[in-house]
């Protein structure tokens, strides 16, 4: 692969597109696994950074086709707010999670989340490797150390600072408020979507989770009134 000018522009764009999108998929794992015990936590660290590459891979091969059909963003949205509301209500919880069975548990909300985020991030290292395979490729490598090393970081300031939780499931109902009103069919619906209608999503959509997750806070904090 020759290291002309445009290969050496399109590999900063990718790294810059890795440094922004990988983000996301470290807040995820970090909020899935701060409760684990202490020795499972890397383990759930580097299978839930694996489960993110896995399906970059196999969006990368399907993405043009998915990516255009209907609703599939909506689908997407609600399972990231649905997402969101779990991982606080998990900070809640009274009880520590001692069995094994956890870890697997939070590769599977690892997995749904990561699912539905990595559509977009495959989407745009497609996007600026120009369907170049070596590039595309170097992007999804680059993007597996930003993944691991963010998700240990943010964890280590969940312990430090909880407000960190209510902050990451935000930005989940950020991304799924943007993915609600980039669906092709909402696209139609409303004859095409503006830059302060798109803002304006992604703000409701991160206010609707922080809302949902004081009501169900509060709800479970109230003694039973049975």
């Amino acid at each position: 692969m020759a290291l002309d000018a445009q290969t050496l522009i399109a590999i900063v764009q990718i790294i810059w597109i890795d440094i922004l999108l990988s983000g996301d998929n470290a807040v995820v794992i970090a909020l899935a696994c701060r409760s684990l015990p202490d020795n499972q936590r890397r383990l759930g660290v580097v299978l839930g950074a694996g489960t993110a590459i896995a399906l970059r891979i196999l969006f990368a091969l399907i993405i043009s086709q998915l990516l255009a059909l209907p609703f599939l963003k909506i689908v997407g949205g609600a399972l990231l707010f649905w997402i969101a509301v779990k991982l606080i209500q998990g900070d809640d919880d009274n009880h520590e999670v001692k069995e094994s069975g956890s870890l697997w548990e939070a590769v599977r909300t690892i997995a749904i989340a990561d699912a539905v985020m990595s559509l977009d991030n495959v989407l745009a290292i497609s996007a600026a490797s120009h369907g170049n395979v070596w590039l595309f490729t170097f992007g999804l490598l680059f993007s597996i150390p930003l993944i691991v090393i963010g998700s240990t970081l943010i964890m280590a300031l969940i312990e430090r600072f909880p407000i960190f939780v209510w902050a990451g499931a935000a930005l989940l109902g950020w991304i799924a408020g943007e993915m609600l009103v980039a669906d092709p069919w909402v696209i139609e619906q409303i004859g095409g979507v503006t830059r302060t209608l798109h803002y304006l999503a992604a703000v409701v959509g991160a206010a609707v989770v922080v809302a949902i997750g004081l009501v169900v806070t509060r709800f479970n904090r109230s003694p039973a009134t049975h």
